[in-house]
C-alpha cells in the first residue's frame, strides 16, 4: 500500500458512528522528505490512543508489528503531542501515530500490553515531559539523577547552564567577537535573561542592540 492508502485504511477502520465512541476527529496525512520518502501520519483523540495502536498492529492489511519509538513534543498552550512510529515487517510500510494531551492533565494510556518494548520509551517521556502513561506498571526515573526536579524537555524548563554560557547561535557565520557586526544573544525557549535569573541577576550588562544589516549589493548583470 502507498502511504496515502495506509493512512486512509486506518481512518476507515477507526470510523465509528455509535453514540458511545469517544469524541474527536481522526485525520490522516503525510510526513517525510519528498516523493518516495513519505510516511502515513494519523492524528487521533487521546481517548482512542490505545485502540489506534492496537488496530495498526493487529489489522492484517496494516500489520504494523514492529514498535520503533515513542516520544513527545511540547506544543506549549496546545498541550503535549505524543508520537509513536510503527513499522510493518511484512508489508514494508511505516506509520506515524500522534495524539494531543492537555497540558493541565497530561495523561495517555500505556501501550506496553501491545508492545512491551514501549516501556522504556514511555518511562523516558514521563521523565522528560511529565506525561503520565496510565496502567504503566513502572514509571520510575530512567535517565535523571535521584531527586531531580522538573521535566527538562518542557519548554518552560529553565536551562540554567545557558545563563553562564552564550547560546551557540549568537553570531552569524563569519562574525566574531572582534567584528563590528555583532548581534544580540539569542535566547531560545527556557533560557532566562541573566539579569533576571541566576548568580548574575541584576549585575549582567544589558544585551546590546542588534545592528541593522548592511544592504546587499545588487547582482551584476551578466555580460
Amino acid at each position: 500500500m502507498t502511504p496515502e492508502e495506509v493512512g486512509e485504511r486506518l481512518v476507515a477502520l477507526l470510523a465509528d458512528d455509535s453514540p458511545d465512541a469517544p469524541p474527536g476527529e481522526i485525520v490522516a496525512g503525510l510526513s517525510g522528505g519528498g516523493p518516495g520518502h513519505e510516511r502515513a501520519v494519523v492524528d487521533v483523540p487521546v481517548a482512542r490512543w490505545w485502540e489506534t495502536v492496537g488496530t495498526a498492529k493487529h489489522n492484517g492489511a496494516l500489520g504494523c508489528d514492529f514498535f520503533d519509538w515513542l516520544s513527545a513534543v511540547d506544543e506549549q498552550d496546545d498541550g503535549f503531542r505524543v508520537v509513536a512510529h510503527l513499522w510493518s515487517t511484512r508489508r514494508r510500510h511505516s506509520l506515524l501515530l500522534r495524539t494531543l494531551v492537555p497540558r493541565d492533565n497530561p495523561v495517555v494510556e500505556s501501550v506496553i500490553e501491545l508492545f512491551p518494548g514501549a516501556a522504556w520509551h514511555e518511562r523516558e517521556t514521563y521523565e522528560m515531559f511529565g506525561i503520565t502513561f496510565a496502567r504503566h506498571p513502572d514509571l520510575r526515573p530512567l535517565l535523571l539523577p535521584p531527586g531531580f526536579e522538573g521535566h527538562p524537555l518542557r519548554k518552560e524548563f529553565v536551562l540554567a547552564s545557558r545563563v553562564a554560557k552564550s547560546w551557540p547561535g549568537a553570531k552569524e557565520p563569519g562574525e566574531s567577537e572582534a567584528g563590528t557586526a555583532k548581534r544580540a544573544p539569542m535566547r531560545p525557549p527556557g533560557v532566562p535573561d541573566p539579569n533576571e535569573w541566576g548568580p548574575r541577576a541584576g549585575q549582567a550588562p544589558p544585551a546590546p542592540e542588534r545592528p541593522a544589516r548592511p544592504a546587499r549589493r545588487p547582482a551584476r548583470d551578466a555580460d
